[in-house]
């Protein structure tokens, strides 16, 4: 169903698929100054500022090398490559036009090894040097192409939720022969620097047990499943495809075969002590959502579930019915909240009032186009919030949707207050010792399964004595 908010991002979105000429502006990626178009420094200073930087600046260097080897040893030289490490539990990496590379420590946790780590940055380096961004510019993906240059909201929400978070419209609209093709090209990177190319097809093992566990959990909740759509989301573990791309590349004739560059148990060493899960936050009522690092909570109906994309926070009551979504903009300060709600509109708009709620001014109204109508508000807080919410009959909805755009405030002193990380570490693994008396004193929900599934033992099995495993403390 169509947005009757226009897309005011597209146009800044095509301006960066195009190749972004013009002014250019200096930011700094991994602490080193990096001169780029501005626009796209724009871009990537909202995902920074929205989502924020991981702060352990060994293992930001360490991300960065292994790809800076990958370009090296496969001799790519442009664009400019810049891979940054970003403080999201989402498990998932993405690219970004221009030679952008991001990688959330949520994906390092189910990581074995600095093969996978690299099998990850070899498949969005892929995704670039194929030209996929460009090349995606369909009719059909038109309507999604802000998606690229994404205000990517990561909140208060579960890790295992971020799944389907803004990975999922980056990732799946690459479709199924340009993920592949970002397949052959990584792993002829990895084979070139002398990395296992076999690790691509752990790291879908590791990401398709993700999928497997949250339909579990949806059965178990009686609730609809949804389907994984991030890294590698396209691929069967069985993939025929995919294994033939990988055989292609283990027999490639290089003029002479590189070593490993791997140095054993580095990367355990590097991921040691790692935050696990969603970073130090706020906690507060179950019916409220909160969003630390832009500074913003509301409330919602109980049985909601609230999920970030790509470009919007996403309230969705527990059938499904009703959605409401939040988008973010820069504030213009030219055009006062009713103006932007009415020159962003779809539709005729009515019922139009002044919202004033602590401390925040904006305007809300309806929208009505065809048989068609939702309500919409505008209030401004730093950014200028864009609520739009949608249900088959929204008189029934009304209540539900003016409870959320009612409550929305920013944060208390107190509910800024941080909090305890939960923490990776590695243990070997003790006699006798079972995932079942492992997760006993880890105060995390499911925790027994949450050690398989960063262990690769979902959803059987036990680790042997010795052997290296994670645990989470």
């Amino acid at each position: 169903m169509h947005s009757l908010f226009k897309n005011k991002a597209l146009s800044l979105a095509l301006l960066l698929l195009a190749g972004c000429a013009g002014k250019t502006s200096t930011v700094t990626v991994g602490g080193v100054a990096v001169e780029m178009p501005e626009e796209v420094a724009e871009e990537h200073q909202k995902i920074v500022d929205n989502i924020g930087l991981y702060d352990d600046p060994e293992l930001d260097t360490y991300v960065r090398q292994v790809g800076e080897q990958l370009l090296r040893e496969a001799n790519i030289t442009s664009p400019p490559f810049t891979f940054t490490l970003l403080d999201s539990p989402d498990i998932n990496a993405f690219a970004m036009p221009g030679g952008f590379i991001y990688v959330n420590r949520g994906l390092l946790a189910y990581l074995d090894n600095e093969a996978e780590l690299a099998g990850v940055l070899a498949h969005e380096i892929g995704h670039i040097t194929e030209n996929h961004h460009s090349r995606r510019q369909t009719a059909q993906m038109t309507s999604k192409v802000a998606s690229v240059s994404a205000y990517i909201l990561t909140g208060s929400g579960d890790v295992y939720d971020a799944a389907n978070m803004y990975g999922a419209e980056i990732i799946s609209g690459f479709g199924r022969d340009m993920e592949l093709e970002a397949d052959s090209a990584g792993a002829e990177y990895l084979h070139q620097t002398g990395y296992d190319v076999d690790s691509m097809l752990s790291v879908i093992g590791v990401l398709k047990d993700q999928e497997r566990y949250r339909r579990a959990q949806a059965k178990a909740s009686g609730k609809p499943s949804g389907t994984y759509h991030g890294l590698y989301a396209s691929h069967p573990r069985n993939d025929l495809r995919l294994q033939t791309v990988i055989r292609a590349a283990n027999e490639l004739d290089l003029a002479e075969m590189p070593y490993s560059p791997e140095i054993p148990g580095e990367y355990r060493r590097q991921t040691e002590g790692m935050v696990y899960g969603a970073s130090a936050a706020a906690q507060g009522e179950t019916d409220r959502f909160y969003h630390n690092k832009l500074n913003f909570t509301f409330a919602h109906p109980p049985g909601w579930r609230v999920q970030q994309s790509s470009r919007e926070v996403i309230a969705t009551s527990a059938d499904g019915s009703r959605v409401l979504t939040i988008g973010l903009a820069r504030i213009n300060p030219d055009e006062d909240t009713e103006v932007s709600l009415r020159s962003g509109a779809n539709g005729d708009v009515s019922e139009v009032n002044a919202l004033e709620q602590y401390g925040l001014s904006g305007t809300t109204a309806i929208a009505t186009s065809g048989a068609r109508s939702v309500r919409l508000a505008v209030i401004d807080h730093s950014y200028r919030f864009m609520f739009e919410g949608d249900a088959p009959a929204l008189a029934e909805a009304d209540a539900d949707f003016r409870t959320i755009i009612d409550s929305f405030r920013p944060l208390t002193a107190r509910e800024k207050v941080t909090g305890t990380s939960y923490t990776l570490h590695y243990i070997q693994v003790p006699r006798g010792a079972t995932f079942a008396s492992l997760a006993s004193s880890v105060k995390l929900a499911d925790a027994e399964n949450q050690l398989r599934l960063i262990n690769g033992y979902y959803p059987s099995g036990e680790p042997r004595t010795g052997d290296w495993i994670k645990v989470i403390r």
